[in-house]
Formats: structure tokens, sequence, C-alpha cells
């Protein structure tokens, strides 16, 4: 390997480090996420009505710059994304870009874990990360 191939690699690694630093976003300290409805254990008779409860920061939608707020994401039946990558999308992790505080989903009959994750305007987690305590729901119908 030539001084310059790992020159290129060092700069590059470099590079990608400060790239991701730079689009970090700060939380506000003592920030709570939480679920107004529904509760840790309901047994729902779907579709359910989910819910959003942030205090400490503001809602504001994706693409929106602006200190101290973030949009929702609700994860189901899924861990929490790493912290350092855009929050995914897919039937696990839906995105609430647009500043939405609650949804009317429908989940297949069976139980169910659901957890939220506040995003910044490029759906990253903030720093430090700002997400619910999981609760478990059952689906009866």
């Amino acid at each position: 390997m030539s001084k310059n191939s790992i020159f290129l690699g060092v700069f590059l690694v470099f590079i990608s480090t400060f790239s991701a630093q730079a689009q970090e976003t700060p939380s506000v300290e003592n920030t709570r996420l939480y679920f107004i409805a529904p509760n840790d254990g309901d047994v729902i008779n779907g579709p359910i009505t989910v819910r959003f409860g942030l205090a400490g920061m503001g809602v504001a939608p994706a693409g929106i710059e602006k200190a101290g707020t973030g949009h929702h994401h609700l994860i189901i039946d899924a861990p929490l994304p790493p912290f350092d990558e855009n929050i995914p999308l897919d039937e696990n992790h839906m995105h609430f870009g647009g500043g939405h505080t609650e949804v009317t989903i429908s989940l297949a009959p069976g139980k169910h874990t659901l957890q939220l994750l506040l995003g910044d305007q490029n759906h990253l987690p903030h720093l430090p990360p700002v997400f619910s305590k999981i609760i478990n729901i059952t689906v009866t119908e």
C-alpha cells in the first residue's frame, strides 16, 4: 500500500468523523418523551390511537432547524436504532416529520412493544438521545 493510499484513507476517516460530529443536534437537559396513550399493559381492540407526549423540548417538522426541537418516531416491535445513524424508515420505524403528535395504526392481534425516539431535522437522534420507556400492549382484534 502506498503512502498516498494510507494518507487518503486517514483523510477520509477524518472527514467522515468531522461530518458526523457537525450534524450532532443537542437535546435539552431533563427532556421527557412519553406515551399519553396507550398505557403500558393495555389490552386494546384495534385500531390503536397512539398519542405522544414531550416535555422540555418542542416539536418542529423535519427539515426545520430550530434549537430545542425535534420530531417523533414510533418504534414498533424493534430495539432502538444506533444513535449515530439516521433513524430507519420501515414497518418498525414510523416517522412523523410533519410534526404530528398522534397517529392511529392497525397492528396484528398479539403482543407488541412501542417506543418513541425524538429525531432532529435530519432524522438523527439528538445528543444525548431522547427516547421513551418501552410500553407493552396486547391487540385483541
